[in-house]
């Protein structure tokens, strides 16, 4: 991936005194953050010359190069703390380019086809850029310097995304009839994925009680209670459903992955090791 530039951080060194499981979950950690940003950065960018107008064109390129822009670092640095079977540390380009879907760990939410359906991008950008910016808020103050030089750039970048979905949800749920019926049809097509958000585990658990990452738990109440708060300025309904679908953060993905990786790997697996 050789565009946009990086973003300027410079991965910790692993020092001899931390604990190598710490590192190791640190680097799942890392993992998991870079590959949400990234499969979101594909989706947003299948949207350029799709858009419902020219500058919405412009303004989505600009989200999904921000978001390839946090992957970027968060990749390298797992790369650095998950070595390969060889022992050596791998690229980002490794990790984007020749893993296979089960070794992808991003939440189910951001891999989502929206099929032509603007509503859908827009709630899906909604609920996971308010996640993003409460999430980032958070880890800027982390014990480790990677993570926390990542979240205070990337927590700009998430507000600015958030604010431009809030704008969007406004102006469709509380525009005609059709517009308010398509909208709301998409914010309960994304629902049932919203909760994977907010589930803990023994990675983020044992990062957090060190000050390295943030109970995901945490950020629920904080992220559901903006988006609940723009719904309703939407004159738009909460989903009540209890469908909860889950599992990306372990490898289990929607069918829509394995499309989206096609397309997102196709060139680098069709020509090992060329660059450009």
């Amino acid at each position: 991936m050789t565009e946009p530039a990086p973003t300027p951080v410079t991965p910790t060194a692993v020092t001899p005194t931390r604990d190598p499981r710490i590192s190791y979950d640190a680097g799942t950690y890392a993992l998991r953050l870079g590959d949400d940003a990234l499969v979101l950065a594909q989706r947003m960018g299948e949207w350029v010359a799709s858009a419902p107008q020219l500058e919405e064109d412009v303004a989505l390129a600009n989200i999904a190069l921000d978001l390839l822009g946090q992957a970027r670092p968060l990749l390298s640095y797992a790369g650095s703390l998950l070595p390969g079977a060889d022992g050596a540390a791998r690229s980002e380009d490794e990790l984007a380019y020749l893993r296979d879907e089960r070794d992808f760990t991003n939440v189910q939410l951001v891999e989502l086809a929206d099929n032509g359906d603007f509503g859908r991008c827009v709630a899906r950008l909604l609920v996971f850029s308010a996640w993003q910016q409460e999430l980032y808020a958070s880890l800027a103050g982390a014990s480790d310097d990677t993570l926390a030089a990542v979240a205070a750039k990337a927590v700009k970048e998430a507000a600015y995304h958030r604010d431009h979905a809030t704008q969007w949800v406004l102006r469709l749920g509380d525009g005609t009839a059709e517009s308010h019926q398509r909208m709301q049809a998409a914010v309960d097509a994304v629902w049932p994925y919203v909760e994977e958000l907010f589930e803990p585990d023994a990675v983020t658990s044992s990062l957090a009680a060190v000050g390295m990452a943030v109970d995901p738990a945490s950020l629920r109440d904080p992220v559901l209670g903006y988006v609940s708060a723009v719904l309703e300025r939407a004159t738009l309904a909460v989903p009540s459903t209890r469908v909860r679908h889950s599992g990306g953060r372990h490898g289990i993905h929607t069918e829509a992955m394995g499309h989206l990786l096609a397309e997102l790997q196709h060139v680098a697996r069709s020509h090992p090791g060329a660059s450009w």
